[in-house]
This record gives C-alpha cells, sequence and structure tokens, in this order.
C-alpha cells in the first residue's frame, strides 16, 4: 500500500482528525439548532465541516475516488470501475453530538476492491484515535489494542447502541442471557465496534441499519485487532455495493459466534 499512500499523508491525515476534533468540540458546545436530510436524520454544521475538509484532502492524493454520507451520490455503473476509494463518514452519531454527548466519531478509510485497507476513527470528546492498516495491527493513541480472549467463556461484555435497541436485539440479549452471563455496556456510533476491537467488550449485534460509512473505518479495526465481524450468514461485509446498506452484523471477538 506504500505507493497508494505516503507515510507523511498518513501522518498528515492523522494530524488533520485532530484538528477537525478541536473544531466540532467547539462547535458541539455552542450548537443550538440542525437541518434534516430527505430521510429525516439530523446534520450539522459539524458534518459539513468535516466532510469539507476530509474531502479536500483526498483529492490531494492518488486516490480521488471518494464514498461520503454527505457528499452527492455516485451511480454504482461509475462506482464499480473504482479499485481505490475513499470511505468517509465525517460525524458518526449525529444525535449523541447534537446532544452534547461524547461517543461521536470522525470516520475514515481507504478501500481496495470490497475491502477496508488504512483506516482512521476518532472520538475528539474522548480523544481517542483508533488507526489499522491491513496486516499491521490495530491501534489507539500508538498503543497496540487487541480483542479480549479471556477464558472466562460463560461471561459476556455486550455493548449496545445507546439509542437503537430494537425488539431484535432485546430478543437477542434475552436468550443469551439464559447461556452467559451478560453485561450490557451502552456506547454510541461506531465506538462500538472499536471497543470489542481494544478489548472492553466482547460482542455486538446490529440488528438495524446501517450504512456503509458507519461501519468501513470501523471494520478495519476489528479485523486488525483479531476480532470479527460478519452478517448473519457468517460472511465479512463488503463495501462499495450497488446498495450501499448493511446487511445485519455480529461484531464479536469469537469466531463465528452463535448462540
Amino acid at each position: 500500500m506504500s505507493n497508494i499512500l505516503s507515510q507523511n499523508e498518513k501522518k498528515n491525515l492523522i494530524s488533520l482528525i485532530v484538528e477537525l476534533g478541536v473544531e466540532t468540540e467547539n462547535i458541539k458546545k455552542e450548537i443550538s439548532n440542525f437541518s434534516l436530510k430527505d430521510d429525516n436524520s439530523p446534520v450539522t454544521k459539524a458534518d459539513f465541516l468535516v466532510n469539507k475538509e476530509l474531502n479536500r484532502f483526498c483529492k490531494k492524493t492518488s486516490t480521488l475516488n471518494i464514498i461520503s454520507e454527505e457528499n452527492a451520490k455516485v451511480s454504482f455503473k461509475h462506482r464499480s470501475q473504482w479499485e481505490y476509494y475513499w470511505h468517509i463518514d465525517p460525524i458518526d452519531g449525529t444525535k449523541e453530538f447534537i446532544t452534547k454527548g461524547e461517543d461521536y466519531t470522525i470516520n475514515i478509510a481507504l478501500c481496495k476492491k470490497n475491502r477496508p485497507i488504512f483506516s482512521l476513527v476518532y472520538a475528539p470528546s474522548r480523544k481517542e484515535l483508533f488507526y489499522a492498516e491491513k496486516g499491521q495491527g490495530a491501534f489507539k493513541n500508538n498503543q497496540r489494542i487487541l480483542i479480549n480472549k479471556s477464558t472466562k467463556k460463560r461471561k459476556l461484555n455486550l455493548v449496545a447502541s445507546k439509542s437503537h435497541i430494537n425488539q431484535e436485539t432485546s430478543l437477542f440479549i434475552e436468550s443469551l442471557s439464559k447461556i452467559y452471563d451478560v453485561r450490557t455496556v451502552q456506547f454510541g456510533s461506531s465506538l462500538k465496534i472499536c471497543k470489542v476491537a481494544e478489548g472492553a467488550a466482547d460482542l455486538y449485534p446490529r440488528f438495524g441499519p446501517t450504512m456503509e460509512w458507519d461501519t468501513c473505518a470501523a471494520d478495519l479495526v476489528i479485523n486488525e485487532a483479531g476480532g470479527y465481524m460478519q452478517d448473519l450468514k457468517k460472511n465479512r461485509l463488503e463495501y462499495n455495493k450497488q446498495n450501499l446498506l448493511n446487511p445485519f452484523f455480529i461484531v464479536s471477538a469469537i469466531k463465528n459466534f452463535e448462540l
């Protein structure tokens, strides 16, 4: 990947994301209004600022193709020709951001074909920067992270969304509780995936809609930390699909997790 993104470009991107985190924290303190997109999801000044700056960075690299939540949509006929492209979610957890919570993230991944090969997930309020590169491991604030390989197989720390626990997820947790001693920990945004990657949780079931940009960067983090992110048929998630909606999935420290 060295000829796709130089070490200097990686360092510059990390610096940019940290700087943008300062900006988003300032915006968060003062935020009093937001807009609604066509799908009724909220969008703020921070989404537009981060998207503009990350797009500007990407356009200076050798990879000009970009998929972003806040960009105009590109037709699959055109996208399907891409070998390399960027996947951006400027602010994941906008609802969390609006309520001045700490769990929103800035996400960017460089992808080859249908998988991420380099990614960053930054939680500005927590000052937690997750970094991953294919075949090079996953890191949090420059420290290598690994999934929890605890031998306490009947105890599970399950990470759940702060705003998206639906009936299907509740029933899944209920079924788990008959077999495991389940402790539920709550996080927002792509942090849920990263918390499994760093060993703070063992399992994250997602039985609700997500888009590719919500998961792409964190997907590489969990895989490089030794964990698994699979759909309900136990396949890895793929990116730059015709439909950018993800299937339901389970993030786990256990391969092919099932009840």
